[in-house]
């Protein structure tokens, strides 16, 4: 489910923490606040960092299934060092579940993946946290004149198939919205913008070259335009001259209490 390497994810990985929005998870945490334990269910775990962005927050006994489909992944996620009152496992669901979470994984899912997820979960009644999905703004300083034909042809590579069918791309949340009005839940969601300042050399560089190859895959701007566009922006970086935000959104989605 994620497709994404060790190495990426260690990288991203605080500035994911950093982005999560705090009125989202507040919700999150709301809905649990009095339980005595709460099951979790994280689909598309990579190495475990939604366990350790939320786990601190949520009631003291937990039980969490990680599920990713990189098998190196999960066997890291599952040794992960933990309080004594959480439990981690890394196989099938099984059992009783009281959340779903996922992070960075909706943009790369087709609209019906995702209906059915949140089908699905409304028909168990359950409640659904996903963070980080990316809504297709980015903002560069200081700009560049090619940086909004190259953001664009990121978002339309963005709706290629990962997988699991036509990708929803920078659609995510407003088709998750959308679902989640028919199904009858309730929706919070928020910004949840990764920032990365003038210090940040290296995740920008590895943002910048992964977008470039998107671009580049797509074969519809000019080669030697994409080039020189990284260049440049990397120069910048090298430089300490470069800031950027890449936009994405959190959402929690709950059922209505029954009447």
């Amino acid at each position: 489910m994620s497709g994404f390497s060790s190495d990426w994810l260690a990288v991203r990985e605080p500035y994911d923490v950093a982005a999560r929005n705090t009125t989202v998870l507040d919700a999150v945490l709301a809905a649990f606040r009095g339980q005595g334990s709460v099951s979790v269910v994280d689909l598309a775990c990579g190495t475990g960092s939604t366990l350790r962005a939320i786990s601190g927050r949520l009631p003291a006994r937990q039980s969490w299934r990680l599920v990713d489909n990189d098998l190196g992944l999960l066997g890291t996620a599952a040794t992960l060092a933990r309080p004594p009152a959480v439990t981690v496992t890394a196989h099938a669901i099984d059992g009783p579940v009281d959340l779903i979470t996922t992070s960075a994984l909706l943009d790369l899912v087709s609209e019906d993946w995702l209906e059915r997820l949140l089908v699905e979960a409304a028909a168990r009644r359950l409640p659904v946290y996903a963070a980080l999905s990316y809504d297709g703004r980015v903002s560069f300083d200081p700009p560049h004149r090619f940086d909004a034909d190259l953001v664009a042809a990121v978002n339309r590579h963005q709706h290629g198939d990962k997988g699991f069918g036509p990708a929803l791309g920078p659609d995510a949340a407003r088709c998750a919205a959308d679902v989640v009005k028919r199904i009858g839940y309730s929706f919070v969601e928020g910004s949840s913008d990764w920032t990365f300042g003038k210090a940040d050399e290296a995740i920008q560089g590895e943002v910048l070259r992964g977008f470039a190859n998107a671009a580049g895959e797509l074969r519809d701007l000019p080669d030697e335009r994409i080039a020189d566009w990284l260049a440049r922006r990397l120069d910048m970086v090298a430089a300490g001259a470069s800031s950027m935000r890449v936009g994405h959104v959190d959402f929690f989605a709950m059922p209505m209490p029954i009447r």
